[in-house]
């Protein structure tokens, strides 16, 4: 039950009840005042004035319920109108708030009026969403900063590895342990990598859109079905978030079986043939650092799909993991429809 609808009963019961309230008092008085008192012209005329008393009382009931339903009626619609007038400024203050994202946290409310209860509602709404703003600021430059910093240690790493191994006569030993660090280093950079990408994807730092053809997304190679179709958004995230869950299909997919991309209006779906997998645990593959089992573990940062999701959520769209009952992976990317374009001015990107 709605509040307006709430509200509505609301002032019916207590009109219902006033109503009722003030028939009693009337149908008290009534026969308060219509008992017989003797009259001189004898008992007859007495009783004949009595039971045209008792006449007029009933009709005057009788149309006091009558009046009374029609108010009744009345009240319903004047209580739905009051209802709605009453609740106008929160339906508008929801809209506003449905309007307010990641990407525009600087707007506010602004409500204009006395300090009321509704005023002070959206006031406190202004205020979180400025401490939201400053929570979303902070992270964005955390991020920045993380970026830039951890980078730093890590040029200096490859730096000092590539000076050991350029020594002359460096032991075999050395060379073994240079290139096991070379390739954990490589391992972080691209786990450094993703999580940026995917810090970025979700704080909504979402620019540079441009339409763009869907199958020029996807990897050289790779089998396509369906028609294209045109999408809106950030080529650099899109390509990332299309050739992710495209290389999860191949890392993890049976070795010489099949991998295909199936397109259909606002949908991209990746299929692959592999292992057996619990369905009620593959939703988990679109959150960081999730894997199913150990024959899902690797050399991979298990942010493939996190950050496919992420890109995909900035985009107004959704991505969704699914357990092929033969067995393997159905990984499909729902488009939202702000991220759909006409085919006019795409940039091709293959």
């Amino acid at each position: 039950m709605g509040v307006r609808l709430r509200f509505t009963l609301l002032y019916v019961a207590l009109f219902a009840i006033s109503g009722a309230a003030l028939l009693a008092i009337t149908a008290a008085i009534s026969v308060g005042s219509s008992q017989p008192a003797g009259h001189p012209l004898g008992p007859m005329v007495a009783e004949q004035m009595e039971i045209a008393a008792e006449a007029q009382n009933r009709r005057l009931l009788f149309g006091a319920l009558i009046a009374m339903t029609v108010m009744l009626l009345l009240a319903l619609l004047l209580g739905r109108a009051a209802a709605s007038t009453v609740l106008r400024p929160l339906r508008k203050i929801t809209v506003a708030t449905r309007r307010i994202t990641a990407d525009n946290l600087h707007s506010r409310l602004d409500v204009r009026g006395p300090n009321d209860d509704v005023k002070a509602l959206a006031d406190t709404i202004d205020d979180l969403l400025t401490r939201l703003e400053a929570s979303f600021s902070a992270q964005r430059r955390f991020v920045a900063d993380a970026s830039h910093e951890l980078r730093t240690p890590l040029a200096t790493m490859r730096a000092a590895i590539d000076v050991a191994e350029a020594k002359p006569a460096a032991p075999a030993e050395v060379t073994r342990l240079t290139d096991r660090v070379r390739a954990e280093l490589d391992q972080l950079e691209r786990l450094l990598e993703g999580l940026l990408i995917l810090a970025r994807a979700q704080h909504g730092a979402i620019d540079g859109r441009a339409p763009l053809s869907v199958r020029s997304l996807i990897p050289p190679g790779i089998p396509v079905a369906g028609d294209d179709f045109v999408i809106v958004g950030n080529p650099v995230l899109l390509t990332r978030m299309v050739s992710n869950v495209v290389d999860n299909a191949l890392r993890h997919g049976e070795p010489g079986g099949r991998c295909q991309v199936i397109l259909s209006p606002g949908r991209l779906r990746v299929e692959n043939d592999g292992p057996m997998l619990d369905p009620d645990e593959v939703w988990r593959l679109g959150r960081p650092f999730r894997r199913l089992g150990t024959a899902r573990t690797g050399s991979g940062t298990g942010l493939g799909l996190a950050i496919a999701s992420a890109v995909a959520a900035a985009h107004d769209g959704a991505l969704l993991a699914l357990a092929r009952p033969e067995g393997g992976l159905t990984v499909e990317i729902r488009l939202g429809p702000c991220m759909l374009a006409e085919t006019d001015d795409v940039e091709d990107r293959g």
